[in-house]
């Protein structure tokens, strides 16, 4: 029996005098080693993607975080700081998909810049600097720091009583989690429901509440040293099996 196979989408990056796509191999080895699934990398294709064959292999998707920034174009605003990356031809790619993904009732686990993806893509805002917010605290990583340090549990999220989230980690009313987003929840779509939130009422987790399936997103980084934080292992486990499920009820 096959694993399996979820779909991991890549980003546009210049390297030297080239345009790459480039997945980042945290988020490839949590897919095969944490969810126990074979990662499929998703070229950022845009409109000259087919959708059609990729969702008809897919048994899963994961949506990766990203140094790049969801256009504001696309939740109606103008973007406010030019100089911070952005990728249109991921966004091309992947808004599209996670709408036609959650059609079909494929699982889906997003993180960081997905986890701002699944909430543009189904009709919410982001705040495009979130320490700018009166009342939110600075949710970014210095960057002069190692990546230890960076990737280092920085402040807790309270779990929704009852959620899916809770359930997932046990019953869990509050966990510590890394911090590295400059961006942030505005308005949450109305297809999804809030399932943590950190200290400042911001969102760090929400679910989809109408999908058929596993419909997870985080604002933190699971997928950083995995194994060593069992919050994660059980987040991923999860995620791992919709995808058997969803394979095997073909």
């Amino acid at each position: 029996m096959r694993s399996p196979i979820v779909i991991v989408p890549a980003c546009v990056n210049q390297i030297g005098a080239h345009a790459n796509h480039t997945a980042q191999f945290k988020y490839v080895a949590a897919v095969a080693d944490g969810a126990g699934c074979t990662p499929l990398i998703m070229p950022a294709l845009g409109a000259g993607t087919d959708f059609e064959a990729l969702l008809a292999l897919a048994d899963g998707v994961m949506l990766t975080g990203s140094p790049s920034n969801v256009h504001a174009g696309l939740y109606g605003q103008e973007v406010l700081e030019p100089s911070l990356p952005q990728d249109a031809a991921r966004d091309a790619t992947t808004l599209p998909f996670i709408r036609a993904a959650l059609k079909r009732g494929i699982p889906l686990l997003a993180i960081c810049r997905g986890f701002q993806e699944v909430n543009v893509a189904l009709g919410g805002t982001l705040h495009q600097a979130v320490h700018n917010v009166a009342g939110m605290a600075d949710h970014r990583e210095r960057k002069d720091q190692p990546l230890e340090q960076q990737y280092a549990a920085s402040h807790r999220v309270r779990l929704e009583p009852g959620g899916e989230l809770s359930r997932i980690l046990g019953g869990a009313s509050e966990i510590m989690v890394n911090s590295l987003h400059g961006q942030g929840i505005a308005q949450l779509a109305p297809s999804l429901a809030v399932e943590a939130r950190a200290d400042d009422g911001l969102v760090e987790a929400y679910r989809v509440t109408n999908a058929t399936s596993f419909a997870l997103a985080v604002q933190w980084h699971p997928e950083w040293r995995l194994a060593e934080n069992p919050d994660s292992v059980r987040l991923f486990k999860a995620f791992g099996e919709a995808c058997r499920t969803y394979k095997n009820q073909r």
